[in-house]
Formats: C-alpha cells, structure tokens, sequence
C-alpha cells in the first residue's frame, strides 16, 4: 500500500466545490503534500499568486492539467492549440509542475481520419518540445480510454504513448491514469517498458455500471480496478513520485462537502492504494 506522504489532490476531485485558492488551503489543513491544478482555475487566482500559495503551503505540484488538443482541421486551428500549449507549458514552469499532463485531442471537426490525427499530435508535441525542454517541463501524454478517441484523445493504450515517446526522445514521458488503461491486456508489459518516463500516475475507480462516461468516476474501493496491483508494475518500473488522486463525479462527490471528500480520499487510498 502507498504511503500517505504521496497523495497528491488532482483539484478535479473538489471543482465543483472550491477555489484553487481553497484546494490548497485545504491541502495545507488536510496534510496532503502534493496538488495538480487544473488551469482554469489556476488563470482564475492568478499564476504569481497561486505559486506563491503553493510555496507558502510547502506544496510539490505534481503537474498542471492540462495541455494538448494538438488536432485541428487546419493549420491556422493547430497553430492556436502549439501557442496555447506554450502558455502551459510557462504556467507549468512558473508554479514548479512536475509535468504538464497532455490530452492530446480527438478527431477534427468532420473528419474519420485517426491515422491522420494521431500523427496531428504527433507533430503538435515535436513542435513545442524545443519551449519545453528550455523550460524544463516535460510533457507527460496521458493515453485515454478508447470511449474518448473521437473528442478528446486518439492517443488510447500506454503502448500508443511509448511508441510517441521513442520517437520524440528526451522531454517527453507518459501520465498513467488507472481509469484509462485498467483494461488494457498490454498494461503490465507496457508499463515495464516505460521505465523512467512514468512523470504521474493518478488513481480513481471505475463504477459498475458508469452512468456518465465522463462525469462518473468512483471514489478508489468503490468499483472493478486493482489499484495495488496497478501500482506495483509503475514502482517496479521505478517510479516513486506522487499519486495523484483524479475523480470527475457530478453524481456524487461533487456534492458533497469537499471537506468530507479530502477526508474519504485519505481514508481510501490508505485502504485501496
């Protein structure tokens, strides 16, 4: 089981509920080490100040969420997503991410070509990882579950990512999200294969049934996936950074009081992480 010395709040979990500036008040009054904002929120409070607060509160970050979207249906549509994609990754730089998480976008409008999209992204992240590497963010390509293939990442098994991440070389490394890749018959060998360029992993449940495929994710002991096991591949991999915990509910969590949610985050990852 993780100790609780790397649970890190993905701020997804209390969107509905707080601030950033209240995520990491509460962090700070939780005793949670870590925090990954999300950006709206972060432009929201400011990025000076959010980095200020993170360091007065003594928090590592453990990547900003969330750049990408690299498809578009023309150059000029790509050319907005790179310079967009550099603002994060300024944003990730000036608040000490550890990564900048990529969702790196699904079809373009009216198009059936995910041979062409993935090579999209392909592209969109060779062109910003000369601004990355000056900056000293890596990008961290988080695959997605196939149900997301068409709208917001073609990018769907950790094999796909390691196969990005060999041809794009130094700066760039993978996010692995239990919710996205439990399935994945591949999973085990695959993770073995990433090695050092595991830059996150990020914990939640996957219900029976899922009501939302998007918007229902389950509190980690709430449903099929075996965290431990997950989470033993990635340290024998050699990864032993923080453990962010990422649960989109509208159903539930999002209802209820964040405090009560910090709570039960702590109490379940100690159970079932």
């Amino acid at each position: 089981m993780a100790d609780l010395s790397r649970l890190a709040l993905n701020t997804a979990t209390v969107t509905q509920q707080w601030s950033l500036q209240d995520c990491i008040a509460g962090c700070a009054r939780h005793r949670i080490t870590g925090i990954d904002p999300w950006r709206d929120k972060l432009q929201k409070m400011g990025v000076a100040e959010a980095a200020k607060s993170i360091r007065d509160n003594g928090l590592r970050v453990s990547g900003l969420c969330r750049g990408g979207m690299f498809t578009g249906s023309d150059a000029g549509e790509r050319y907005q997503a790179l310079d967009d994609n550099r603002r994060a990754v300024d944003e990730a730089a000036s608040i000490g991410a550890e990564c900048l998480v990529l969702v790196v976008g699904g079809l373009p409008k009216d198009s059936r070509d995910i041979s062409g999209a993935r090579d999209q992204v392909r592209d969109g992240i060779a062109a910003l990882l000369d601004h990355s590497r000056a900056c000293n963010v890596p990008l961290a390509i988080e695959p997605l579950h196939p149900m997301y293939a068409a709208d917001r990442a073609c990018i769907n098994t950790l094999g796909q990512a390691n196969d990005l991440c060999d041809e794009l070389g130094d700066g760039v490394g993978v996010a692995i999200d239990v919710y996205h890749v439990w399935w994945d018959p591949e999973l085990k060998k695959e993770i073995e294969r990433c090695g050092q360029r595991i830059l996150g992993f990020h914990v939640c449940d996957w219900l029976v049934p899922t009501r939302d495929l998007l918007l229902d994710r389950g509190m980690m002991g709430d449903g099929v996936v075996n965290i431990p096991q997950i989470l033993s591949w990635v340290e024998q991999a050699g990864y032993t950074g923080l453990i962010e915990v990422e649960i989109f509910s509208a159903k539930k969590w999002w209802r209820e009081d964040a405090d009560l949610v910090l709570r039960t985050v702590k109490e379940r990852f100690k159970a079932y992480v």
